[in-house]
């Protein structure tokens, strides 16, 4: 009895003299970190996720100040710990907890830092609720109203993805977001970037939203539309960037745009041109995705791109069996791609080689760079039987 009473107090003095080699090398680590130059700490801390730098700056007495300094901000519903670990299964309450703690941090820490530091970048990832997303419009734009905010970004999810909402749950996405804008319009004003997820709108729903962003330079709309066959209409005098995926869409159309760039479009449902260009004179790059069928439109280079003659970079996705560009007269094309020096063609079916591509390098005289991706894996190919 006295020999196993013995092993076990060496056993348990073996483990606290573990346990504090263990605390003093942490201790030891948190010290060489607290002892960097802050502006080299700063310069790590705005690399990462600002809920995880606030999670280190805890540690250290001498680093607690350091959030309040940083310029760039990246506050994320998905800053869970552990959230990389595969092993571990997160719920959506865990989701909504965080988001939580993003709506507080974001209060908190734009409310009680120095005014005289500019903010280069402040990025939110949130989950649409009522109070937390309005708590964060309101302490944005407070802090626009009294800091300097450069690039501000709002990617607003949705408590249920896409698969699980039903054409209800769309619409009243919508309707909370609408609500949220109208809550929120000085956060809104001053937002340069905006990316929106499963949400159905009325018919000028996104009008009146473009119209509030007045500053936005970017749009991305995933899963979204205004109803099966709807189009959206887009004017809008600062927007550079505008990405469309899934939703059902018929035709998205650019009417008065002055500043865009770039258009990036994916899986659209239509039966005529995606896209139609109106008053884009800055316009250069293009890229489209889509699984197409046989009973899909084959889009005509020489029409899609008439209205911009100015286009530099074209990406086409074709995901599956059907080319849903149809060669044309080099003739009829060189007027469209005459400032054509990207072309990227994805998931080309194995029959379309490169005399396929001779349409396009005939038209575009000054092209710089053709890549060119074969997809011969029939058996994970979509094709007609699959729709």
């Amino acid at each position: 009895m006295t020999k196993k009473r013995s092993h076990r107090r060496r056993n348990l003095n073996a483990m606290q003299k573990t346990t504090r080699t263990e605390d003093a090398a942490v201790s030891a680590n948190e010290d060489r970190l607290s002892k960097l130059p802050h502006d080299l700490l700063l310069n790590i801390l705005e690399r990462v996720d600002t809920l995880d730098a606030i999670r280190t700056c805890i540690l250290s007495k001498q680093m607690l100040k350091l959030p309040t300094m940083l310029s760039q901000f990246f506050l994320s519903c998905s800053s869970i710990p552990g959230f990389q670990d595969k092993t571990r299964v997160i719920t959506p309450s865990d989701v909504l907890r965080t988001n939580s703690v993003v709506a507080h941090v974001t209060d908190n820490i734009l409310s009680t830092r120095s005014q005289e530091i500019t903010i280069r970048k402040l990025k939110i990832r949130f989950v649409l609720r009522v109070h937390d997303s309005v708590s964060i419009g309101k302490s944005v734009a407070r802090a626009m109203a009294t800091q300097k905010v450069g690039a501000a970004e709002f990617e607003v999810l949705t408590e249920k993805p896409y698969e699980w909402c039903s054409p209800a749950d769309l619409l009243h996405c919508a309707h909370q977001f609408n609500d949220f804008v109208g809550a929120c319009q000085d956060a809104f004003a001053g937002l340069r970037r905006l990316w929106l997820r499963n949400m159905r709108f009325s018919e000028l729903d996104i009008h009146n939203i473009l119209s509030t962003c007045k500053l936005l330079e970017s749009l991305r709309l995933t899963d979204c539309d205004s109803g099966i066959h709807s189009v959206l209409q887009v004017e809008h005098g600062e927007l550079v960037e505008l990405e469309v995926e899934y939703g059902k869409f018929e035709s998205v159309e650019l009417i008065y745009v002055p500043k865009l760039q770039r258009v990036r479009y994916k899986s659209w449902s239509s039966y005529k041109n995606p896209v139609y260009f109106g008053f884009v004179p800055q316009f250069t790059k293009l890229s489209l995705s889509k699984t197409g069928v046989c009973l899909d439109k084959t889009l005509q280079l020489s029409q899609l791109l008439a209205n911009v003659p100015s286009i530099s970079d074209l990406h086409l996705n074709f995901e599956s069996e059907k080319t849903w560009v149809l060669p044309e007269c080099p003739k009829l094309l060189k007027p469209v791609l005459s400032k054509l020096q990207h072309v990227s063609l994805d998931h080309l079916p194995e029959g379309c080689d490169l005399a396929w591509t001779m349409f396009i390098l005939e038209a575009a005289p000054f092209l710089r760079e053709l890549c060119i991706t074969v997809w011969d894996h029939w058996c994970i190919m979509m094709t007609d039987k699959d729709f």
